[in-house]
């Protein structure tokens, strides 16, 4: 099974950038498909990029469309979400997980996180000045 450990995190400026990374282990990343979600305090976990096995990637929420891309190397076996532009309601915890039912093999967004599992740790993104 594969196992998934988020990192790249921190405090950047608005409209700065950062790529965080979604380590995997376990098996081949090829053979997943990978979410990656944000949840703020007192707010629901929404999608903000995901990808297929195939490795075509699927848009997020309307807020973050333009700015934030899903990417992956299998050979380094690392999922990346690339955001730009960066605001201060872009501040919450981020994090990837797997989607087992292949839904994001087929969709054209990110299917809701209820069928996404084996969810790492989180990495806090805080956009301040």
């Amino acid at each position: 099974q594969l196992q998934l450990v988020e990192s790249g995190g921190g405090l950047v400026q608005p409209g700065g950038s950062l790529r965080l990374s979604c380590a995997a282990s376990g098996a081949p990343l090829e053979n997943y498909a990978i979410g990656w979600f944000r949840q703020a305090p007192g707010k629901e976990r929404e999608g903000v990029g995901c990808i297929s096995k195939s490795g075509r990637s699927t848009n997020g929420v309307d807020t973050v469309k333009g700015r934030f891309t899903v990417s992956r190397d299998t050979a380094n076996r690392t999922v990346y979400l690339q955001m730009n532009s960066l605001q201060p309601e872009d501040t919450a915890v981020y994090y990837c997980a797997i989607d087992p039912y292949g839904f994001t093999d087929k969709a054209t967004s990110c299917p809701p996180a209820v069928y996404f599992g084996s969810w790492g740790q989180g990495t806090q993104v805080t956009v301040s000045s």
